[in-house]
C-alpha cells in the first residue's frame, strides 16, 4: 500500500466516524435527497440519487443524463455498504491498495456487489448502519465526495 492509498483509507474512515446520525426517519431522507438533488442540479451532473433505510428505498431521483444503468450500479453499491458496513468507496479503495478485487473470495458475486465510490453508510450512533445514501452517474470519487457533502450539510442543518 502506497503513502497516497494510506491517506486516502484514513480520511475516508475518518468520514464514516464523523457523519454519525442521531436519528434518520423518512422526513431526514427526503431533505437529504432533495439537497443531492439541488446540489447535482445547479452543477449539471448526470446523476441518479437513491436513499434506502433497511430494505426501503426512501428517496429516488434520476436526473437529466443519467439512465437505467446508473440504477443497475446504486443496487449493486448498496448491497457493498449492507455486507461490510463502510462506504462502497473505501471498500473498493482498501482492496485496490491490497491488488484485491471483490470477488467469489470474499462470498460475493461481482455482478451483484460493486466497491466503487458513491454508496455512504447511514449510520445511527449507538445503533449502526441503518441505510445507505446513494450517487451513480459520475467518477467513483465525485459520486463520494457529492454524497459526502450532502451529508455534512444535512448533519450541520443546512
Amino acid at each position: 500500500m502506497s503513502d497516497d492509498d494510506g491517506e486516502l483509507l484514513r480520511r475516508l474512515r475518518e468520514q464514516e466516524e464523523r457523519l454519525v446520525f442521531t436519528r434518520f426517519d423518512n422526513t431526514d431522507a427526503w431533505r437529504l435527497g432533495c439537497l443531492l438533488v439541488e446540489l447535482a442540479t445547479g452543477r449539471n451532473l448526470p446523476v441518479a440519487v437513491d436513499i434506502r433505510r433497511g430494505t426501503q428505498q426512501l428517496f429516488h431521483a434520476a436526473l437529466p443524463g443519467s439512465s437505467a444503468d446508473n440504477d443497475a450500479w446504486i443496487a449493486r453499491k448498496v448491497r457493498v455498504v449492507y455486507r461490510f458496513a463502510e462506504s462502497s468507496y473505501r471498500v473498493g479503495r482498501r482492496l485496490a491498495a491490497r491488488g484485491a478485487t471483490l470477488d467469489a473470495g470474499y462470498g460475493v458475486d461481482p455482478a451483484r456487489f460493486a466497491a466503487h465510490g458513491g454508496a455512504f453508510p447511514v449510520r445511527i450512533r449507538d445503533v449502526g448502519v441503518v441505510g445507505v445514501v446513494t450517487v451513480s452517474g459520475l467518477p467513483q470519487a465525485d459520486d463520494h465526495a457529492l454524497v459526502v457533502e450532502a451529508i455534512e450539510a444535512h448533519l450541520a442543518g443546512g
